[in-house]
């Protein structure tokens, strides 16, 4: 018991291994919790996470649009080999009952990190696109939301009350109000339509308003393939012809336009070129049955090379299969041999550049095909990518990448009938930049698969090595995005012109939904960019100022400083003086000394008086001395008498106070100069 319970725990261990290699979920707790869900069951608890479309997604959902769900979902045993990681053989393009799955990103269970496409996490939201009458509701639901919130959502937007409403076009059928929307294991995008029996529609006021009405309505289109035993859901709008309509079924079943036998079209289907608005058909969903008629002349299937080569219209493809028929040769239908068309390759080997390369593959291209042709950018793969992906937003475009194979016997009716198409020619020069390489020789392709893988990753380059030489040339449509490349579309060699530019265009409505929101991105960032500019300028002008302001008031304070400095100088100088003249003044003699005295007396501008006896002999120059040692120096001050009034500091200071007639005594005074 202890070993079988081992051997239990390491089958679930490479259970949980192989599940999350192939959802991408890192948190184990959250893989063991779906894998529970689904009692330990790999393929189930797969689905559960990464659903399978069922037909071809409506332009709707953009971003969804892929390859994987334009051909439909992998069969059990596929999503198997895929849960493994083993390598999913491609499906034979001749097989009636199989339902060919092109080469793509999506053909690839996810183990290698490099092709590993983003999953949901919990909680997973689901998208819908619910249309009713001339209406179309986009909802997003968490996916453990139920019926009925739909329906109270839809009551809200169409003002329709919920118990009159009718849900229709839910794959596993009817289903109840309560039903939980995980339950029903949906995919990630679906479409859906609102019946209302009860309520009765608004007749039309014209004939032309009815038509037009009917022209903007979505029609559903089930569809059983009756050898394959499968039916597919597919919504297209009322302006879609019936024979776009069959070239679609065409990429769905592998059964060319030509070898589909109908069941279910009315009778007033009577033309391919009739819009499904004016066909007949019922609203909002008929039902039709489609399987492979068999060749009048041969009850046998068709060979591989007839039922894979899509002629440019329906006449032509009945004349290339009366021809197949009869027994004429591939290369004689084509008009040509392997022998007289290739006079020399497409591209040599061994090219010293890429750019030497392309320009010979354009002058060979221009001398096999006519000088109409795509401008092939010249440069290597990485200068067209940048180009393509990493201008402006308003100035990215496609790359469109085309692959030539002269061992193909498509390849010069591709050239010729495809890529010299005028509306091809033209479409491509204004919406992609166009490079290309030639395979022919297997040193090329090894160096096209080497710079694949550098600048687009493993998965680009593991697409291109699932295509076998009788489905060349290819053209890939690649995109660019923030994080990494994405590869659109793959266009094999046995496509029509009219096929060829839908595909294009779809490309171009995927990319200019994308382009729209990097430009709105690039216009936010700029704004901001440029707010932060104005505002980093306000900075730095006002730190400007601040520093300017700054250096005044430093150079206000440093000539402050000076002049505080040069002061005390010119003070310490006076007082220098002052001492010094105060140090020099003879002695003042004694009152009664014999000599003549002179006494005077000196009011200073404060009031004050100044005292002090001399000699009668004294010259005039000791009184200018004393009254200078008192802080009032000769330059600056002048000493006056009372009455009369004379100027004393006018008379030569040589001569004696008596001579002066300051004796013997006299009242004076300081008086500042003018």
């Amino acid at each position: 018991m202890a070993s079988e319970s081992g051997e239990s725990n390491m089958d679930r261990e490479m259970i949980l291994a192989d599940f999350q290699a192939c959802t991408g979920i890192d948190n184990i707790a959250e893989a063991i919790t779906l894998l529970e869900l689904n009692n330990w069951d790999l393929v189930a608890a797969i689905n559960g996470v990464i659903p399978q479309e069922n037909g071809i997604l409506q332009s709707g959902f953009p971003s969804e649009t892929s390859q994987a769900t334009m051909y439909g979902p992998p069969s059990h045993s596929e999503a198997a080999n895929a849960a493994s990681g083993s390598e999913v053989p491609a499906p034979s393009s001749s097989s009636p009952s199989s339902s060919p799955v092109p080469p793509s990103a999506s053909a690839f269970c996810p183990v290698n990190s490099s092709s590993r496409h983003i999953v949901e996490r919990q909680p997973r939201m689901l998208n819908f696109m619910v249309e009713y009458r001339q209406r179309s509701v986009e909802l997003v639901l968490e996916e453990s939301s139920t019926i009925k919130e739909i329906k109270e959502i839809l009551q809200t937007e169409l003002s329709i009350p919920a118990s009159k409403m009718q849900l229709k076009g839910w794959k596993s059928g009817d289903v109840s109000d309560s039903t939980v929307l995980r339950t029903l294991h949906l995919p990630k995008n679906n479409s859906l339509y609102v019946l209302t029996p009860d309520i009765a529609p608004t007749a039309s006021t014209s004939k032309n308003s009815a038509l037009q009405e009917s022209l903007n309505q979505n029609f559903l289109l089930v569809i059983s393939h009756r050898e394959a035993q499968r039916d597919y859901s597919l919504n297209f709008p009322g302006s879609r012809t019936i024979q776009e309509v069959k070239r679609n079924v065409s990429d769905l079943t592998n059964i060319p336009v030509r070898y589909q036998q109908w069941e279910g079209w009315p009778a007033s289907a009577s033309d391919d070129s009739m819009t499904l608005a004016l066909s007949g058909i019922s609203y909002p969903c008929h039902h039709l049955i489609v399987c492979r008629r068999s060749s009048p002349a041969n009850a046998q299937e068709p060979t591989e090379e007839c039922a894979d080569v899509h002629m440019i219209s329906d006449s032509e493809g009945e004349e290339y299969e009366d021809a197949t028929e009869f027994g004429v040769d591939d290369s004689e239908m084509f008009g040509m041999s392997s022998s007289s068309c290739r006079k020399s390759p497409m591209m040599p080997e061994n090219s010293e550049n890429e750019a030497d390369a392309l320009l010979h593959f354009t002058a060979e291209f221009s001398s096999r095909y006519g000088e109409t042709h795509p401008m092939y950018f010249i440069g290597s793969l990485e200068a067209a990518s940048q180009e393509a992906f990493y201008g402006k937003a308003r100035d990215r475009k496609l790359l469109a990448i085309y692959l030539h194979d002269d061992d193909s016997v498509l390849s010069n009716v591709f050239c010729s009938q495809m890529m010299c198409a005028d509306s091809i020619v033209s479409y491509l020069s204004q919406n992609f930049i166009t490079w290309a390489w030639d395979v022919t020789k297997e040193a090329n392709k090894a160096r096209l698969l080497t710079m694949c893988t550098r600048h687009f990753g493993s998965v680009v380059t593991q697409t291109i090595r699932t295509y076998k030489t009788d489905q060349f040339p290819l053209l890939l449509i690649v995109m660019g995005k923030r994080t990494s490349n994405e590869v659109l579309n793959v266009i094999e060699g046995n496509t029509a012109v009219d096929e060829l530019m839908m595909r294009l265009m779809g490309a171009m409505e995927i990319f200019t939904a994308q382009q729209q929101e990097d430009i709105k991105d690039e216009d936010e960032r700029e704004a901001r960019e440029m707010v932060k500019r104005e505002q980093d300028e306000a900075y730095r002008v006002s730190l400007e100022a601040d520093r300017k302001k700054r250096e005044a008031q430093e150079r206000e304070e440093a000539e402050q400083v000076r002049l505080e400095r040069m002061r005390k100088e010119q003070e310490e100088e006076k007082e220098a003086i002052r001492l010094s003249l105060e140090q020099a003044l003879p002695a003042e003699p004694e009152e009664e000394s014999g000599e003549q005295i002179s006494k005077l007396r000196i009011r200073t501008p404060s009031g004050e008086f100044l005292e002090r006896r001399f000699l009668g002999s004294c010259k005039l120059q000791v009184l200018f001395d004393f009254v200078a040692s008192k802080g009032y120096p000769f330059e600056e001050f002048k000493l006056l008498t009372t009455f009369p009034r004379r100027n004393i500091t006018q008379l030569d200071p040589g001569s004696t106070l008596l001579e002066a007639k300051l004796f013997p005594q006299e009242t004076l005074f300081l008086e500042a100069k003018e």
